[in-house]
C-alpha cells in the first residue's frame, strides 16, 4: 500500500486515536483526511482526522511575551521543537484479509505504529466500499465539528476522485441519516454547501 507517512501513534482506542508528528510534516495531513494504521496480517485501521492541535511548551510561553522575536528563533522553534503536532483521528473502519468494513475495528493500533495518509487509490476503495456506513461513526461523534469534518472530507474526495455521482449519493445519505435531527441536518448541509457547489 502507498501513502504519505504522517506520524506515529501516541494513544488509541477502538473509536479513535491520536497521532503525533513533527511540525515539519504538518503540510501533508488536513482536517477530514483519511488515514491508515497498517497492522499485521492484512489488518489495517482507517480514520478521519477530526482535529489538529499544537501544544505549547515552556519556550513558546516565554517567546510570546517577548517584544521582538528574531526570525531565526521563530524558525528554530518551528523546525526543532520537541513537542509534537497532535492529530485526533476518529476511527471509521478497518480492513482485514483484503475486505473493507465500515465498522469499529476488533482492536486498536498500538503506540508508535506508523500512520499514513491514504493514497487516492485507498481513498477511492474505502469510500466506495459499502453504503456510506462510515458516516454513522462521524454523525455520532461528540466534541468534533461534524459539519466541518464532513465538508472537508467530501471536498477531498471531490478533488481527488472527481466523482460527482458519489457526492450526490453521499449528500442524499446524510439527509436520510439526519432526517430526524433538523438542526444538525441544517448545520451539515450548510457546511457541505460550501464545498459541493464549487
Amino acid at each position: 500500500m502507498t501513502g504519505i507517512r504522517i506520524g506515529h501513534l501516541l494513544r488509541s482506542g477502538v473509536t479513535g486515536f491520536v497521532v503525533g508528528c513533527p511540525v515539519s510534516q504538518l503540510e501533508a495531513p488536513a482536517l477530514g483526511a483519511l488515514v491508515r494504521a497498517p497492522l499485521l496480517d492484512g489488518y489495517a485501521v482507517y480514520g478521519l482526522i477530526t482535529d489538529i492541535h499544537i501544544e505549547d511548551d515552556g519556550l513558546v510561553r516565554q517567546l510570546v511575551t517577548a517584544d521582538n522575536i528574531p526570525p531565526e528563533v521563530m524558525q528554530d522553534n518551528r523546525e526543532r521543537r520537541i513537542v509534537p503536532v497532535e492529530m485526533s483521528v476518529l476511527t471509521v473502519g478497518y480492513e482485514q484479509d483484503g475486505r473493507m468494513y465500515h465498522l469499529l475495528p476488533p482492536r486498536p493500533p498500538l503506540s508508535l505504529d506508523v500512520i499514513y495518509l491514504c493514497s487516492d487509490v485507498e481513498l477511492r476503495r474505502f469510500v466506495t466500499s459499502g453504503r456510506f456506513g462510515y458516516f454513522r461513526h462521524i454523525l455520532r461523534a461528540e466534541d468534533i465539528p461534524i459539519g466541518e469534518v464532513l465538508a472537508a472530507h467530501v471536498l477531498q474526495v471531490k478533488q481527488k476522485l472527481k466523482n460527482e455521482v458519489w457526492i450526490e449519493e453521499a449528500t442524499r445519505e446524510l439527509i436520510t441519516l439526519l432526517r430526524d435531527d433538523y438542526p444538525r441536518l441544517m448545520a451539515v448541509l450548510g457546511a457541505l454547501g460550501e464545498v459541493v457547489e464549487e
